[in-house]
């Protein structure tokens, strides 16, 4: 497995993996996660930097997350090395892993939903109760399965 850099202004802030995260919600839902008349070196920026957490994971039969923006790093309690090489799943306690698969797979079909509420897990163990959230399939400008991502607007710690 690649390790990735963690988004900065010397990578663009992952410019290539923050553009497939913001088109392919834009071309699911068309919605914005940040201005699009903003430069590109600025929406990749303004995604690491959101308000609001943003992840993603990439294609592999155990999937793992390939971004977090910093909100998403502070919420995981984790830094971007560790989280990472973190399987997806693993931010799910182990009795709520079945309903996230069965999630992932309703995602998966529909291309996208935004009524998503669960209960997640840090690094350290602290739970919080996510709502207001969007899961979404990540397709290249191809039309290739490159993952899934979501963005959580609204958390609260249990």
């Amino acid at each position: 497995m690649q390790q990735i850099s963690s988004p900065c202004p010397d990578n663009n802030f992952l410019g290539e993996h923050a553009e497939l995260i913001l088109s392919s919600l834009l071309r699911m839902t068309g919605r914005n996660l940040v201005d699009p008349a903003h430069s590109d070196k600025d929406r990749y920026r303004s995604l690491f930097e959101a308000p609001f957490c943003v992840v993603s994971h990439n294609t592999e039969a155990d999937p793992v997350f390939n971004y977090g923006n910093r909100v998403a790093l502070n919420l995981f309690e984790m830094e971007w090395d560790a989280f990472t090489k973190l399987p997806s799943r693993l931010s799910a306690e182990p009795q709520i892993r079945d309903e996230r698969e069965r999630l992932l797979v309703r995602v998966k079909q529909y291309g996208f939903i935004d009524d998503y509420k669960g209960v997640r897990v840090s690094s350290s163990g602290k739970r919080f109760f996510v709502e207001e959230s969007i899961v979404w399939n990540m397709m290249d400008a191809n039309g290739t399965y490159r993952g899934q991502a979501a963005v959580l607007f609204k958390w609260s710690r249990l």
